[in-house]
């Protein structure tokens, strides 16, 4: 009978030997070293264990084989071997090597804090665990100063600070009773404190607690009726991390932690998500954070990594939050050559798709900061020098995963009077014959057949941007009588593809319709009329938008351009919309109603989209009387 194979021990977890201190085991870890101790008993680990000798031999083979033992030998280096036995004085142990015993022991010094005992959490043991907590900083504290040189006087202490940090966990699952505690005793500034620790991985312990209690999920045990007492837990916990520089550690971490290891990765992400948590809490911070810190220099360094990883797609995933609302962050991303880097990052998806989902969701992340930043014209003007347009024209040549996202680009950055500029480089581009390919859903000449269906989103993008260059470009000028000549080509083909797109959005708007309809009647029915608010109006404003409507809207733009403009354009596009029991008073009744919505923001030297549409809808009545 083989010895070793009777009583073999269980391997290590995997990063239990991280740098100079192991990790404190997790319950799930104890359970499974549990079952795999008792996995390895003889009893199931062979499968014909020999008879028992005779009892009157039993004691006497005991005896010898006990005189033969020097007391160093331990199958599998078993370290409690020779001090556990079974009711018939065989030894197992258990199972465990002087390691994983210690890691045990570390784990029973923290008082076994946070091993299903969530449910059981009460002041009084919050308070016992931040006391806990307090102690185990300050003896850390106190032995690196009288030791600096000699670690083993302190890795003890360490020890205890890892397993004291993580007692701290289970907190998040009652954000109401305990972050007001952990606020009112002060535990905030030691463990902001921690982020500086000579020892990275205690940095990175705080850095997970940080996270775990800041995470969306960390009020997993409260009713729905709670949430707005967990709300405001977490924000008082957030305000007093923020008001402890919490901000600037973090980020000073960020450059301190070697990703090529684990744990440094895993802290790296961690990071990133504590930002996500505080942002989504409070959109507020993402200004401080950008203003107070790098960040912003951090993760634009970050998107240019060549090798792809989980935390250069969280780095773009952050950016694009971080670019959503705030001006100044905008402003502040174009001075840091934001644009460049970004269209960078974007090129290697010229010839190529991304290789998986992950470095998918990472392309369209960047894309999708790109869009936002384009709201600046400062942005725009950048994107421009940058030859951007013209990147993103060759993508949707290209027709791969990234001709989507590159005519939303194009959309977002031809809207609006800043955006005349883009429109003149599009149709110096060539981009005219892309765009309107893409629009009518044509395939190359080689195809067997002649047309594909469009995506919905590519589709409006699309409508997009020659809405823009109707209000962008010059009158009578060459880009504009180039654009007017595309809609004269094929029989009319792209006015054809106009109105069968407006009545699609007719249709669903017509049913959106309907079922406002059916809701303001159940709200006079309860509230009377005073119930139709200036809020419930907005709303189904939107619905409608969402419903068919903001299609529609673009479609009568255009159509009430071309019609304006081209006589034959206008002769086959009443014709077509007469089939349809429609006529050019229907879009000019669309039309009245863009207008009444309309920003009527005016820029220098140009005209607001209110006056724009005024003066279609004035044009349209003249050419009718």
């Amino acid at each position: 009978m083989d010895i070793d194979e009777l009583f073999k021990v269980p391997k290590l977890p995997r990063g239990a030997n991280k740098r100079k201190l192991p990790d404190n085991p997790t319950p799930d870890m104890l359970k499974k070293m549990k079952l795999e101790a008792a996995a390895n008993a003889p009893s199931s680990s062979s499968p014909s264990p020999p008879p028992p000798p005779p009892p009157s031999r039993k004691a006497t083979v005991e005896d010898e084989e006990d005189d033969e033992m020097d007391g160093t030998f331990a199958p599998g280096g078993d370290a409690d071997y020779f001090a556990e036995e079974d009711g018939e004085g065989r030894f197992f142990g258990g199972g465990l090597t002087s390691e994983q015993k210690d890691i045990l022991n570390i784990f029973e010094k923290s008082g076994g804090e946070g091993v299903d005992e969530t449910d059981e959490l009460s002041i009084t043991r919050i308070r016992r665990l931040l006391l806990s907590f307090e102690r185990a900083v300050n003896k850390n504290q106190d032995q690196r100063s009288k030791y600096p040189n000699d670690p083993s006087k302190f890795i003890d202490s360490e020890a205890d600070l890892d397993g004291a940090i993580k007692a701290l966990l289970p907190l998040s699952q009652a954000p109401t009773l305990s972050y007001p505690e952990i606020v009112r005793s002060g535990v905030i500034t030691l463990l902001v404190g921690l982020l500086t620790h000579e020892n990275v991985d205690i940095a990175i312990d705080v850095v997970e607690l940080i996270f775990e209690l800041t995470d969306e999920d960390a009020d997993l045990d409260q009713d729905a009726e709670d949430d707005e007492r967990v709300e405001e837990a977490v924000t008082t916990l957030i305000e007093s991390l923020v008001e402890n520089s919490v901000l600037n550690l973090l980020v000073d971490n960020l450059s301190r932690l070697n990703e090529q290891e684990e744990s440094d990765r895993q802290g790296v992400f961690h990071i990133l998500g504590i930002f996500e948590n505080f942002v989504g809490l409070n959109p507020e911070l993402a200004t401080s954070l950008v203003s107070g810190t790098t960040i912003l220099e951090w993760l634009l360094k970050r998107l240019q990594a060549k090798k792809h990883d989980e935390n250069r797609s969280y780095a773009a995933e952050l950016l694009s939050v971080l670019l959503q609302d705030s001006v100044e962050i905008k402003i502040a991303f174009s001075k840091h050559d934001g644009v460049e880097t970004i269209l960078k990052a974007l090129s290697q998806y010229r010839k190529r798709d991304p290789v998986d989902a992950d470095e998918t969701e990472f392309m369209e992340n960047v894309f999708d900061a790109l869009c936002s930043a384009l709201s600046e014209a400062s942005v725009k003007k950048l994107f421009l020098e940058a030859e951007g347009p013209d990147l993103m024209i060759l993508m949707v040549k290209e027709k791969l995963e990234s001709k989507s996202r590159s005519i939303k680009v194009l959309d977002y950055a031809m809207s609006g009077p800043d955006g005349a500029p883009i429109c003149e480089a599009f149709v110096e581009a060539l981009g005219l014959k892309t765009i309107f390919t893409a629009f009518m859903g044509k395939t190359s000449k080689k195809s067997k057949t002649n047309t594909t269906t469009t995506a919905p989103e590519d589709v409006a993008h699309s409508l997009g941007i020659i809405s823009s260059l109707f209000s962008n470009l010059p009158s009578d000028s060459p880009s504009r009588i180039r654009l007017l000549t595309k809609f004269v080509e094929g029989e009319y083909e792209k006015i054809d593809k106009l109105i069968e797109i407006r009545e699609s959005a007719r249709k669903r708007l017509k049913a959106t319709d309907s079922q406002i309809e059916t809701d303001r009647k159940d709200i006079i029915e309860e509230d009377g009329e005073d119930g139709i608010t200036a809020d419930i109006e907005d709303a189904f404003y939107l619905q409608r938008l969402d419903g068919g409507l903001f299609t529609l809207q673009t479609v009568d733009f255009i159509l009430a351009w071309v019609i304006m403009e081209d006589d034959g354009i206008r002769t086959h596009a009443l014709r077509m919309l007469d089939r349809n029991n429609q006529s050019q008073k229907d879009i000019v009744e669309t039309l009245k109603v863009y207008e009444d919505h309309a920003d009527d923001n005016i820029k220098e030297d140009s005209l607001s989209q209110k006056e724009i549409l005024r003066g279609l809808i004035s044009a349209l009545d003249t050419s009718q009387s």
